[in-house]
């Protein structure tokens, strides 16, 4: 007999840890900011470049609405990823970059390293993925408007203006309303 209470015990046990992680699926979701950059044609190599993008307006109200839940029931917000794309012109890629690194800000909030990437291969192509920070940015995101600066470190003269697609992935974890 008491091998059945054990059992059961067990049985209730698992159950409740399988809802409970449905529960924290139910309240994680992504929010996604696509902006662009341009780089101006350069005379040198090895300068720091810093290229600001234009404030992005997070509407972090509607996206927590949609995902039922709402500002002040959001746990955690870190960046999942942060990927670059050569939009223009048709024939660059990455090559001519030796490194970069994002910066994020917003108003009353100090800027804060998001993502980088060194040692750029010649041959990495017209996408670049760079690695993230774990650093909660909750605060950031919960803001009306954010701002992004990447600072890039070129190994190559830049004949022509460069155009670059900023495209950024938040996981957003929160706790459903009324919950």
């Amino acid at each position: 007999m008491k091998n059945i209470y054990l059992w059961i015990v067990l049985f209730l046990s698992i159950s409740w840890v399988s809802s409970c992680n449905q529960i924290d699926e139910w309240t994680q979701f992504d929010i996604e900011y696509n902006e662009s950059v341009n780089l101006s044609a350069t005379t040198g190599i090895n300068l720091p470049i810093d290229l600001p993008t234009p404030p992005i307006t997070t509407n972090s109200e509607s996206e927590f609405e949609v995902n039922n839940t709402a500002k002040n029931l959001v746990e955690k917000i870190n960046l999942k990823t942060l990927k670059l794309n050569i939009t223009s012109p048709s024939d660059s890629d990455f090559s001519f970059l030796n490194s970069i690194e994002v910066y994020i800000s917003a108003e009353g909030m100090p800027e804060t390293k998001i993502a980088w990437k060194n040692d750029i291969p010649n041959n990495q192509g017209k996408e670049l993925k760079l690695e993230v920070s774990d650093t909660n940015l909750k605060d950031y995101i919960l803001k009306d408007e954010i701002k992004l600066r990447l600072k890039t470190l070129t190994d190559e003269i830049l004949g022509k203006d460069h155009t670059i697609d900023v495209h950024s992935v938040f996981f957003v974890d929160a706790r459903i309303l009324g919950q």
